[in-house]
């Protein structure tokens, strides 16, 4: 395996090349900076461990440059939860904080080459002719209505906004569309508006220049700038601050936008598509969301159906997340008893395809021998809360699965959070509460 470590520290580099000889199925090549890697990588490397904090170019906007080439590991002495975000929306598939052992390191890459080996050995679906590879797994006649009207305008630059409830898929429809498109060959990228806070989210849409504040040592590109020529995913769009939202409706007019602390504007082409689970008119009414802007971004709206709505898609979707945490995990495989897919079926699924996905990971993972059974789901102890029933026997069966989970995790709080359906700090606020 060919790594390639990018450390501007000449002790830790050294340090590094010394402690990794000892492991022979390694080949290390070092470098000083991110311009001197860009000189060397090539197709014959499989990892990059970068440091973030460098000089000339961060790691951050280094792994923008790699676009996901290579698997990547990021250390940094300076670890925020904001840059271990950036890092992973980039494709870093760990995040490690200095000091660190080196077997931490050797840990690290190794999880991210069985990470790859999976995703190489997954297994790709048929597809129709007329459209490229999507996410959907199953169909049924409420989300074709959808799929059809995705598939008519993804040809188009049209603005685009899907509609619909936390969890019904809408990031995967935006991504069907812009695969269907002709930009499918240039970036997407995806920004949720209510998962940062709005004195960044200004800087993380149109960047900013070096200078421009006080943490900004270096010049970084907005996410505009790293779609050019691909499509933007605006979602949650009904919770984008209204201080912001004339600059966004400029950006979409002028075609161009403005780095913070610059005064030059820079030409921009990209496909916008956004996605709200918010009545957007009533906001408009309490003048919380501009109408010009909604009629620029409402160019075809997209209705997608709450899961309860598609109930023929719920065991395929079902047994295709089961498989794919059977895979990543090195399970063998197991399956859905009748009971369980009955139980399926019947449960009302108010967070939609997220509830479902996060319900079969931690049936799978917990669930003892190679069958799923209907008491592995917990649906009954979900049930109760929906309908406000037994509230402490919920939080002691939540308690338990949290402890579970992140024992599972080794302790890993993003790992955890993702596994449970829910954020990094509501895991952290839930834990504090059970004294985890």
């Amino acid at each position: 395996m060919k790594v390639a470590v990018v450390e501007d520290d000449i002790n830790l580099r050294k340090a590094l090349e010394i402690s990794l000889k000892d492991y022979p199925e390694f080949e290390v090549e070092l470098f000083k900076g991110p311009k001197d890697a860009l000189k060397k990588l090539d197709e014959s490397f499989d990892l990059v461990v970068t440091d973030i904090n460098m000089p000339q170019m961060d790691g951050l906007e280094f792994l923008t440059v790699l676009d996901g080439k290579y698997e990547a590991v990021v250390i940094t002495a300076n670890a925020s939860v904001n840059n271990a975000i950036k890092a992973l929306r980039l494709g870093a598939k760990d995040f490690l904080t200095k000091p660190f052992e080196i077997e931490d390191l050797v840990e690290a890459i190794k999880r991210s080459q069985k990470v790859k080996e999976v995703s190489t050995k997954a297994i790709k679906k048929d597809k129709m002719p007329q459209e490229k590879q999507s996410d959907f797994i199953a169909t049924s006649p409420a989300l074709e209505i959808a799929q059809s009207k995705a598939l008519k305008v993804a040809p188009t630059d049209a603005s685009v906004m899907l509609l619909g409830s936390s969890g019904v898929g809408k990031e995967v429809f935006a991504n069907y569309i812009h695969q269907n498109s002709p930009r499918a060959n240039k970036p997407f990228v995806a920004i949720n508006m209510a998962a940062i806070p709005e004195h960044l989210l200004e800087s993380e849409l149109f960047g900013y220049e070096k200078g421009a504040f006080t943490d900004a040592s270096a010049t970084k590109m907005g996410l505009f700038e790293e779609a050019n020529g691909g499509s933007v995913f605006l979602d949650e769009i009904g919770d984008m601050p209204i201080g912001l939202q004339a600059k966004l409706l400029r950006a979409l007019q002028e075609r161009e936008i403005t780095r913070l602390g610059s005064a030059k504007p820079i030409k921009i082409d990209v496909r916008v598509i956004s996605a709200t689970n918010v009545n957007i008119e009533q906001k408009i009414k309490n003048h919380q969301f501009r109408e010009d802007l909604f009629f620029r971004l409402n160019t075809l709206p997209i209705e997608i159906p709450n899961l309860k709505d598609r109930v023929e898609e719920i065991i395929p979707l079902s047994e295709w997340k089961l498989q794919k945490v059977c895979e990543s995990y090195g399970f063998a495989l197991k399956k859905l008893s009748d009971e369980a897919k009955k139980a399926l079926l019947e449960y009302p699924w108010p967070g939609n395809i997220r509830e479902l996905l996060s319900v079969i990971e931690r049936a799978t993972i917990l669930s003892e021998g190679d069958e799923i059974g209907e008491k592995d789901l917990c649906l009954s102890a979900r049930n109760e809360v929906i309908f406000g029933k037994k509230e402490n026997k919920m939080e002691n069966l939540e308690k338990e699965l949290i402890v579970e989970v992140l024992k599972e995790c080794d302790g890993d709080i993003n790992r955890a959070s993702a596994m449970l359906g829910m954020s990094a700090d509501v895991l952290k606020s839930k834990r504090a509460r059970y004294g985890v």
